[in-house]
């Protein structure tokens, strides 16, 4: 099976900007920490039973803290078929390039 595609945080701004669905796989308390406006909260150990929650006819932009989470995540939705990007370096790296997260005051937990 081939790896989903890995970009960096502003590419996947673009993405996003674009209209890409962002995908969150962390767990609620770092989801309540911080998070990319207007992503979607799916943690890992949900994804299996919650896959049919995701569009198939929509860029998704897969995001966890460091990216390895997300990286799991994303290289199964890819091989289901699914149109997807693994954010490289997680919301450290989009917190890095000083890109905006919700709440006010958000961070990376």
């Amino acid at each position: 099976m081939d790896p989903a595609p890995e970009i960096a945080a502003a590419e996947a701004a673009e993405e996003i900007a674009g209209g890409a669905l962002v995908v969150d796989v962390r767990e609620p308390v770092e989801w309540d920490a911080g998070r990319i406006s207007g992503a979607v909260l799916i943690p890992l150990g949900e994804l299996g039973r919650r896959v049919e929650e995701l569009p198939r006819d929509r860029r998704m932009v897969i995001v966890c803290r460091t990216g390895s989470r997300s990286g799991y995540a994303a290289d199964a939705l890819h091989g289901a078929g699914y149109d997807v990007a693994n954010l490289r370096g997680g919301l450290f790296a989009w917190a890095a390039g000083s890109l905006p997260l919700e709440p006010d005051g958000g961070y990376v937990l």
